[in-house]
């Protein structure tokens, strides 16, 4: 999710399109946080590893 999220965010910027940039921030906030969660080993939605 994280590289999901910079690879939208370099496409936002070569192709100059907001909604990617968006996208790719979202999605690399959301996969930090669950990284980081996961870390420290607390279960998110029953799931203790995100793949």
């Amino acid at each position: 999710m994280i590289a999901l999220g910079v690879v939208l965010i370099i496409l936002a910027l070569v192709l100059k399109v907001n909604v990617l940039w968006t996208v790719g921030v979202v999605l690399l906030v959301v996969g930090a946080a669950l990284w980081i969660l996961g870390a420290v080993g607390r279960p998110i939605a029953g799931r203790r590893h995100w793949y």
